[in-house]
């Protein structure tokens, strides 16, 4: 027996090989040691090897493996097509190729490996993936939105038997939801190590029962795995820290963990004057479970949890750690410009960032459950998650998939509610009934401290489907001459309800007038879809019925997919408070007026209107001032008491200049913006992000970049192609710029400036030292910036 603290988990993304294509490998009867791409060494020969698996040519054809790390996503790598004979998806999907491709990457492990519990872990794999270890068929796994592992302590070979290889066949040519998917392992993957007696996967359960200023109940039940061949008396040593590393209470337990099988241990702590976890503090605890035999450790375990407790309310609405607060949330698909789905974690965390500087608390990850790191940042940042199941579905496999969310995310504070589905065909119906109520039961069962919910767009009120789960989501509930979900409140008084997915706003970043041709939607909204509404709207409702929770906008980001109202050459949305690149839209600043406090003001549009002069144009303003000032040229246009919930709106004649926005409160000037007419793209300048990187391999740094004219004015029509130059220690990983029907390729040093901006992503390498990174475009001074990359 090996006793000793060997749990670790390691990154398992670089150094990977990657071939994009069909590789035919017959089902092995007999796996190991044959040879071929599925297994290292020389290809093995005899009667028995042609009976038992058929590999025999695949070592000796010469693939062309390209070298690369992960995450990765190769469908943003392929050219936009219109056909689907070609091989595209469908606009619903961004008209890019699916395919079939596979990763291979070999390691070794010493001998003194042998013995323990090594177990390969995907956090994603978009597609249906299939993996081998040296030869041995290990699985397949269906569902590209939740993670799964694998146990190779058999198949594994240490020290001199020999070097391991991982071979990942991803089937990406079916698609699983209706909009962009991408393709490949495009999220973590990891190998971990543990001693054959250790806490079992996800095998931490945290619970506050019990919060209050004074001293909170902390509730941690533990499963223990043995997988040894004898049972073992055991203790259990948990731990709790503050969030500087102070021990604050310690208890053990002993218990028999019989062999081959899991063993439960609870434990109960008080907590005295905890720190709440909120979203204006997110205060964060940590438990330490260590795992001793014989006065030695087998393992230890830590597990980030916080303290608060959450109620819902059929009339008041949402209160957290016992105060009422509105949900302001946004929905959001997982995927950014230059890089589809394979998000870099600094990536998820710049995206989160963003929506919280427009005021946003919370994130719906629709319709799928989100990477890890996006709930570990949200748990440090303060954002509420309505985390979702990926569909309405009871088979093995969804009930599979349903579980390991639960059992993966119950530990995070940010997490609020469950939602169990979104715009399912049987929402309403007898059958839905019943498959919604086994996913509320088995969800229940798991972890009964936060509601479930359903994202209904129909059927709200039929066959008793939505009183299987505790809070009723209305997907545009705005629809109809009087609102569903306010009729609906009338009707059933007691139903908890959360605008689930509102607005559907339709608009192109930097557009103020409808091009059918280009596929582009003026900001002014005047190509809102049938179902939607605008954000004004959307916001009224809940301020003026708190009984509707609050209101998850449709969406934070623009993303690839689903192109409405147009398709090609529209590759991707237009519902978003901001661009593909994170660039904001008008409504973003809409939404900032009303969900933050900090004085502002902004107005729309730009003021370069050539050939205009003479001519009115609709000015509007969003602000959360008393009143707002218009001026044009230093002549006042009115003043006007702004408008909480909605904007102001001057007819303006235009002529060139200064067109300024003055707010005021009590009759003092407290925030302006100003418009002004710009010249002729005179200048490139570069706006990253941050200065510092990681030298971890992975860290990015968005590098926001704009075409302005000789006296710094950003040109808000400049579509200058520009050709990003970086050298040292870091590299592009990808480029964008926010315009829905660009063909350009993301993958790319070259990138045209849509309506002023454009983006380009810097990722450090693992080697510290700077990055140079300079901008060129024919005809524009250049820009540099250098970045500095630090070891960890």
């Amino acid at each position: 027996m090996r006793t000793g603290t060997v749990r670790s988990k390691v990154k398992f993304d670089e150094s990977w090989g990657f071939y994009k294509g069909e590789l035919q490998i017959p089902y092995a009867v007999k796996g190991g040691m044959t040879g071929g791409i599925t297994d290292t060494g020389a290809l093995r020969e005899g009667e028995w090897l042609d009976i038992a698996f058929n590999d025999k040519g695949m070592g000796e054809q010469q693939l062309e493996w390209t070298a690369l790390s992960l995450p990765h996503d190769w469908c943003v790598e392929q050219q936009y097509v219109p056909d689907e004979m070609l091989g595209a998806r469908d606009g619903s999907h961004g008209y890019l190729p699916g395919g079939t491709g596979f990763y291979r990457k070999t390691f070794e492990l010493p001998a003194d490996a042998a013995g323990s519990k090594w177990t390969v872990r995907f956090d994603g794999v978009s597609g249906t993936s299939t993996v081998w270890v040296n030869g041995h068929l290990i699985g397949s796994h269906h569902g590209g939105y939740i993670g799964f592992s694998y146990d190779l302590s058999d198949v594994l070979r240490y020290g001199g038997e020999g070097s391991n290889v991982i071979l990942v066949k991803v089937d990406a040519t079916e698609c699983e939801g209706w909009w962009y998917e991408g393709c490949g392992i495009y999220r973590h993957v990891w190998l971990e190590n543990t001693d054959r007696l250790h806490v079992a996967e996800y095998g931490t359960y945290i619970t506050t029962p019990e919060v209050a200023q004074e001293q909170a109940v902390v509730n941690i039940r533990t499963r223990l795995r043995n997988d040894y061949t004898e049972g073992l008396p055991v203790s259990l040593r948990t731990v709790i820290y503050d969030a500087a590393g102070m021990q604050i209470c310690a208890h053990s337990a002993d218990a028999f963990a019989d062999w081959h099988a899991e063993t439960e241990i609870e434990q109960s702590f008080e907590v005295k004057q905890p720190m709440l976890w909120g979203t204006e503090s997110p205060y964060l605890y940590k438990a330490e479970s260590t795992v001793i035999y014989e006065g030695k450790e087998l393992d230890r375990y830590e597990t980030v949890f916080g303290i608060r407790s959450i109620r819902f309310d059929a009339e008041e609405g949402f209160f957290l750690n016992g105060e009422p607060l509105l949900i302001k949330g946004t929905c959001n698909h997982q995927d950014f410009a230059g890089v589809g789905v394979a998000l870099p974690d600094s990536l998820i965390e710049y995206k989160l960032r963003l929506l919280q500087e427009m005021g946003s608390n919370a994130y719906r990850s629709a319709h799928h459950p989100p990477t890890p790191e996006l709930l570990d940042i949200c748990d440090r940042i303060g954002m509420l998650v309505m985390d979702e199941n990926r569909k309405l579905d009871s088979s093995p496999n969804g009930l599979s998939q349903l579980e390991r969310m639960l059992l993966r995310d119950r530990n995070h504070p940010s997490v609020i509610i469950w939602n169990l589905e979104n715009e399912e065909v049987l929402e309403g119906t007898v059958t839905g009934t019943r498959i919604l109520k086994t996913l509320a039961d088995r969800t229940r069962r798991i972890d009964p401290t936060r509601p479930t919910s359903a994202a209904m767009n129909h059927g709200w009120n039929e066959n008793g489907y939505n009183d299987v789960v505790e809070i009723t989501g209305y997907n545009y509930g705005h629809r109809d001459t009087h609102n569903i979900d306010i009729r609906d409140h009338g009707l059933y008084p007691e139903r908890l309800m959360i605008g689930s997915e509102c607005a559907s706003y339709t608009a192109t970043r930097g557009i103020y007038e409808d091009d059918p041709v280009k596929g582009y939607c003026s900001e002014y909204g005047t190509n809102i879809p049938s179902w939607g509404c605008t954000p004004q709207q959307a916001w009224s409702d809940l301020v003026n019925h708190r009984f509707l929770t609050g209101v998850f906008m449709w969406t934070g980001f623009d993303y690839r997919g689903e192109p409405t109202p147009y398709l090609w050459p529209c590759i991707n949305s237009h519902f978003g408070l901001m661009d593909t690149c994170g660039f904001p839209k008008d409504s973003y600043y809409y939404m900032q007026a009303v969900w933050k406090d900090e004085p502002m003001v902004h107005v729309l549009p730009h003021w370069n209107w050539p050939g205009s002069e003479g001519k009115p144009v609709e000015v509007r303003v969003f602000s959360n001032t008393e009143t707002v000032e218009l001026s044009l040229n230093g002549r006042s246009l009115g003043e006007q008491q702004a408008d909480r919930t909605g904007y102001l709106s001057w007819e303006v004649i235009y002529e060139p200049g200064e067109l300024k926005a003055t707010g005021k409160r009590g009759g003092l000037a407290i925030a302006e913006k100003a418009v002004v007419t710009a010249g002729q793209p005179y200048q490139i300048a570069l706006f990253p992000d941050r200065l510092e990187g990681r030298a971890d391999g992975c860290d990015t740094i968005p590098v926001r970049v704009a075409v302005l004219d000789k006296q710094g004015y950003v040109v808000p029509a400049a579509d200058n192609e520009i050709r990003f130059e970086v050298s040292g220690a870091g590299g592009l990983l990808g480029v964008g710029n926010g315009n829905p029907s660009s063909h350009e390729p993301d993958k790319s040093p070259l990138r045209r400036a849509f309506n002023g901006w454009c983006l380009a992503l810097i990722q450090a390498s693992a080697e510290a030292g700077s990055i140079q990174v300079r901008a060129v475009s024919m005809g524009l001074a250049s820009a540099e910036v250098v970045l500095q990359v630090t070891a960890e």
